[in-house]
């Protein structure tokens, strides 16, 4: 085990933590806000703690497997810790088993929330929630790569680590450049949305936050409505752009480079399917609470597109549309959207191995000689990724099933656990119950909390970097 380039690891991350720190920092000087010392002294603390941890570098800088996934692990968790210090010590969440809930559930990309009233919380550290969201997005760890070359060429175990999906590849030669890419292209579609939503009339601040709360998938909003106050208009822009960033961000690169039958994977036109089928079946089943078949259709869309792509933001409180909408919510909860995006969820590419395995093995019971091996889009898909997808199958309903358990201890009604454990191990953000859209996470108690904050951090990053933390073997040198 390289101890001490996981140290140095943890170093950058926290001098860069603290570069992201003048985000609010700038808003609370600009603002007059009182937070601005609080924002400050934080991130003077973790510049100066990662300029000290960083002034030498080590002499092995290789990194294997083990090391991606436990760097990954560690700087997910003090990236969380650091990130509730100011919401914590600026008086804005006084509890801070609540303000590392927040910000787990905005570095996650999750979108839960415990906060009753977000409309009086301070600028300063509402930008900080949204930006969270944005950093946490594409991967904190995938943004320092783009600017360092941490360990050569073997920091790829740190990319696969941290990406979402089954599978991670590299766009081109290098590393370095695949991170700086896929960042690029994020950036982009960021400042894009941030315009429209100008153009569509929302005001600078808003869009800001709007735009890196989508980009991330992540569904903080500024409002106790989350979206339902804002014009049509918006909400089909922010719809757009949630469904834009649920996609596989490779899609876009090759778009960029005309090859469009890379660019449309079966992935990404399974998901656009699912989209397109379940907003119309809603869309009908809610028709008579509107009584407008174009009102239908916009709540509709915009909330499998938020639920898809794991955003959680809302136009309406879908927790009381008729039970086939909510079955069917609940149901997108657990499929996600495309790897190699931003949002959370079990992942179409998962779903696609798992039913392709499912024909193999069914032909195999008809025809036991046959060989037939798994293929998407032309390619084989090999028997360590298969064997992947099936131990994390297994290991997502251990958690599950454990965490819906120790839920239950605060005696409330199963819908609201089953979807809190949902929201959390998904990154979603509502639920249904006493966990919807009109509702938050305030219900439950630190110990539950704490719970819903490991599955937070597990379904982001996959579950095997954090439960790898607890296996003995891991340390072992």
């Amino acid at each position: 085990m390289n101890y001490r380039m996981i140290g140095n690891i943890l170093g950058w991350l926290m001098l860069f933590e603290g570069i992201f720190l003048a985000v609010p920092t700038i808003t609370a000087a600009i603002c007059l806000e009182s937070t601005f010392f609080v924002f400050v002294g934080t991130a003077l603390f973790c510049i100066a703690a990662g300029l000290l941890i960083t002034r030498k570098k080590p002499s092995n800088t290789t990194l294997y497997s083990r090391e991606g996934f436990i760097i990954v692990s560690l700087s997910w968790i003090l990236l969380s810790l650091i990130g509730a210090v100011p919401m914590f010590l600026s008086g804005a969440i006084p509890s801070f088993v609540d303000a590392l809930f927040e910000s787990v559930s905005g570095f996650s990309t999750t979108g839960a929330t415990i906060v009753n009233n977000v409309e009086a919380l301070p600028k300063s550290v509402l930008i900080w929630r949204s930006f969270t969201h944005w950093v946490g997005g594409m991967g904190v760890l995938v943004f320092i790569m783009a600017f360092l070359p941490l360990s050569g060429g073997q920091n790829m175990h740190i990319m696969k680590a941290e990406s979402p999906g089954p599978s991670v590849g590299k766009l081109v030669p290098h590393v370095r450049t695949t991170a700086l890419l896929l960042y690029s292209i994020y950036l982009a579609l960021t400042l894009t949305e941030f315009v429209v939503l100008l153009i569509s009339g929302m005001d600078p601040f808003e869009a800001l936050n709007t735009a890196v709360a989508t980009a991330g998938t992540g569904g903080f909003g500024l409002k106790n409505n989350s979206m339902g106050g804002y014009s049509p208009q918006i909400q089909i822009v922010v719809t757009v752009f949630m469904i834009l960033f649920a996609i596989n961000f490779n899609s876009y690169f090759f778009i960029i480079r005309l090859k469009m039958k890379e660019a449309f994977t079966t992935e990404v036109i399974v998901f656009l399917i699912i989209v397109a089928m379940s907003s119309t079946l809603i869309a009908f089943n809610i028709n008579g609470i509107y009584h407008d078949l174009g009102d239908s259709f916009r709540h509709s869309t915009f909330t499998v597109a938020s639920i898809m792509s794991t955003t959680g933001f809302s136009t309406e409180d879908f927790n009381m549309w008729p039970e086939l909408s909510r079955s069917l919510i609940v149901m997108l909860m657990f499929v996600g959207g495309c790897a190699g995006s931003t949002c959370g969820g079990i992942k179409i590419s998962r779903f696609l191995i798992l039913f392709k395995g499912m024909k193999k093995e069914l032909d195999v019971l008809i025809h036991p000689k046959q060989i037939k091996k798994i293929k998407i889009d032309g390619h084989t898909v090999e028997h360590e990724v298969v064997r992947s997808v099936n131990v994390y199958l297994v290991c997502y309903v251990l958690v599950f099933a454990v965490s819906m358990l120790i839920l239950s201890f605060d005696n409330l009604d199963l819908i609201t656990n089953f979807t809190a454990v949902a929201s959390a191990v998904n990154n979603v953000g509502p639920g249904l119950d006493l966990v919807g859209p009109a509702s938050n996470f305030s219900i439950f108690s630190d110990p539950t909390k704490i719970v819903l904050i490991f599955d937070m951090l597990a379904g982001r990053l996959e579950l095997f970097p954090i439960l790898l933390l607890f296996a003995p073997n891991t340390w072992k040198k």
